[in-house]
């Protein structure tokens, strides 16, 4: 499975033969399918990223070493030309006004002084993602401060003023851009909170809410979903490469508004499957898909992030893929890669856009 074959071409040629990006964009999308939609009026302002009619997008945690805030993921969107996000919450709810938190620069500091005082182990072959995330037990001072903040929080979301949302999304419509999901991550919160979830989110115009896949995740937020008329949508990891029994089915069997983003870059890296499969069997179950160059399991440097045309994932194919079918599926850009000092994480999703559009186009 090597890029080579598959249409992949190295970064100094793509770099030397793309071609520039036009200020063009189209009319918001509506609100009423789930399929991308092609543009229908194009001008010269706004962004536009959907490519033979493949939909480009990007996950704005893509932009996370750059200023937060609804207000500057719409300028990242602009400069690198893309008009349909996964829009992360965080960046959502601080425009909405959420509290901000009291101790969170005191819990930082306390956890990078245990880090450097103990260094956590690497992860061991068969963890699961919450297993990796576990920290140790803050002193009680800082778990208290933490707890009111959380309290202060549910209080917020549970009286939230919808004009603010409806505010939120008028800066998007404006700009060109749709958030086709907003990641609130709520699988583990009470359900008035992941009602608010799903409630704000179909409010900005998306169609679904995502978590990180898991049994407990799935049971409580696909009934929610389905009485919002929305998508309870899950990613995964590395759980088809952790257990080869990993599926998508039971999932499935809990409800149909069950819908999947399939990180690709993820289970290719973990399993060294071509991710086609996946995406021919599940096409019609798969909302989304991370798109991001890795190198396979049996590489030098195993399941690694790569500048995109440098590792083995065949992008090509998923892409072209998506075209021949015309399957409604969106394709995001999950920037993971290290940045180099001479550039920046915008520059380098551009890049990623206009790699998607020289294979597409």
């Amino acid at each position: 499975m090597n890029n080579k074959k598959n249409l992949i071409q190295t970064r100094r040629a793509f770099l030397g033969t793309s071609v520039a990006l036009a200020g063009i964009t189209i009319l918001p999308f509506g609100v009423s399918s789930c399929k991308p939609a092609v543009p229908a009026v194009v001008t010269d302002d706004k962004p536009m990223s959907n490519f033979g009619g493949v939909q480009i997008g990007a996950i704005t945690y893509s932009w996370r070493d750059k200023p937060a805030g609804l207000e500057n993921i719409i300028t990242y969107c602009i400069e690198s030309g893309i008009n349909s996000i996964e829009l992360m919450s965080g960046d959502l709810e601080d425009y909405l006004g959420v509290p901000k938190n009291p101790v969170q620069d005191a819990v930082r500091q306390w956890m990078q002084q245990q880090r450097a005082a103990a260094p956590p182990p690497p992860p061991q072959a068969g963890s699961t993602l919450s297993q990796r995330r576990q920290r140790p037990q803050l002193p009680p001072e800082l778990q208290a401060g933490i707890d009111k903040y959380n309290e202060d929080v549910k209080s917020w979301r549970l009286s939230i003023d919808m004009n603010k949302v409806a505010s939120a999304k008028q800066l998007l419509d404006d700009a060109g851009i749709q958030a086709h999901i907003v990641k609130f991550s709520p699988g583990n919160w009470e359900d008035d909170l992941i009602d608010y979830a799903f409630k704000v989110a179909k409010a900005m115009g998306a169609k679904g809410v995502t978590d990180e896949i898991g049994e407990n995740a799935v049971k409580k937020m696909a009934p929610i979903a389905e009485r919002n008329g929305m998508y309870a949508i899950f990613h995964n990891h590395m759980q088809f490469g952790d257990d080869p029994s990993f599926s998508y089915d039971p999932f499935i069997a809990v409800s149909e508004a069950v819908r999947f983003n399939f990180d690709a870059g993820h289970f290719f890296g973990s399993t060294g499957i071509h991710p086609n499969e996946m995406i021919r069997k599940y096409h019609d179950k798969i909302f989304s898909i991370h798109i991001k160059d890795k190198t396979g399991p049996n590489a030098e440097t195993p399941n690694t992030n790569q500048v995109w045309g440098q590792g083995e994932m065949p992008l090509a194919d998923v892409l072209l893929l998506l075209k021949q079918e015309k399957w409604p599926i969106y394709c995001d850009i999950e920037l993971e890669y290290p940045v180099k000092s001479w550039s920046t994480s915008v520059k380098e999703v551009r890049t990623c856009v206009q790699y998607a559009r020289n294979i597409l186009i």
